[in-house]
């Protein structure tokens, strides 16, 4: 499966620890995320990440552009909804487009656990099917 990563800059200590405690699942899976997130998840998990552009530099149109052909499994967003900031990636808009394809979405760490521990469970494996053309 992909799953796309992405943490704002005030959540990325959290987003490092989310990926160490999960390394064990996320190990078996493409991992995708905006360049300064991936970066400090290979630093602190040596999970092999597939690197966008940083966020404010075009990362999260990058991002949109995989939910939109169907190629991200998963999604998991830190940010802080108190403190947006317009440079950092647009939560909304990828959030919108994960709606619109039926990508799972967490947007918060309770959420993100409960999605990768289904990952793990093969809660997800639908999303392989609907590849193929089968939606439950």
């Amino acid at each position: 499966m992909n799953i796309g990563i992405i943490a704002h800059n005030s959540k990325k200590s959290l987003m490092e620890d989310f990926c160490i405690a999960y390394k064990g699942i996320l190990m078996c899976h493409k991992i995708y995320a905006t360049g300064t997130t991936g970066r400090r998840i290979e630093d602190v998990t040596n999970l092999r990440i597939h690197k966008f552009l940083p966020g404010a530099l075009g990362g999260d149109k990058q991002f949109t552009e995989m939910i939109e052909r169907n190629d991200m499994d998963m999604v998991i967003i830190f940010y802080n909804p108190v403190n947006i900031n317009h440079r950092e990636p647009d939560v909304s808009k990828i959030s919108l487009y994960c709606d619109q394809y039926n990508i799972p979405i967490a947007t918060n760490i309770a959420t993100a656990e409960m999605l990768i521990l289904g990952l793990d469970r093969g809660d997800l494996d639908w999303r392989e099917q609907s590849a193929t053309g089968y939606v439950p």
